[in-house]
């Protein structure tokens, strides 16, 4: 059973975030969406904290299965750099209460090291992955991934806050910036 009330405590933190549009939600309340006791959430994780970083462990394990499945259909150096801009602006990236989980991460980061830590985790994995692809192809991998990185968050929190922002629009304004790093390096 833990397991399974592990994740119901994960989907009902990311759908009360989702709600308030911030961690401004109690365990309790979290605790009652996934139909559980406030004691029985405490057991599993702790805090609010913790169910928190394991809410955005479950968005980046998602987001990390988007963008391996993106890779694994790429044909070459471009489409890998491509598909890794593609699975950033999936359209599950922007259901409501996932962008505001994100949202909640990257304001909590300043001020609390266990949530600083998850999206430094997060920027190193884009960056790496991307200057891996961009390797054969750039002449300046590490530059233009760093680039890409702060591209595809901005484009995103752009988009996410945006009552008329699209992911399809974030997406192809990344990808233009894309072709056009790669086509200066040629």
């Amino acid at each position: 059973m833990e397991p399974i009330r592990r994740s119901a405590l994960v989907q009902a933190t990311i759908a009360e975030i989702g709600a308030a549009h911030s961690l401004d939600v109690t365990v309790g309340q979290i605790a009652k969406r996934a139909g559980m006791s406030t004691a029985l959430a405490h057991h599993y994780f702790g805090g609010k904290d913790q169910i928190f970083l394991a809410a955005m462990r479950h968005i980046l394990a998602e987001y990390g299965s988007e963008v391996r499945a993106r890779l694994a259909e790429a044909r070459g150096p471009r489409d890998r750099a491509a598909a890794i801009v593609i699975a950033s602006f999936d359209e599950t990236c922007f259901a409501p209460a996932t962008v505001n989980a994100w949202m909640t991460l990257y304001a909590a980061a300043p001020t609390n090291s266990g949530t600083r830590r998850l999206l430094r985790l997060y920027q190193r994995r884009l960056r790496s992955n991307l200057t891996h692809a961009l390797r054969p192809v750039s002449k300046t991998p590490e530059t233009d991934a760093e680039t890409m990185a702060a591209l595809i968050d901005g484009l995103y929190l752009r988009a996410a806050l945006s009552a008329s922002g699209t992911a399809s629009a974030a997406r192809a304004r990344a990808l233009s910036i894309l072709h056009l790093l790669l086509d200066a390096s040629e």
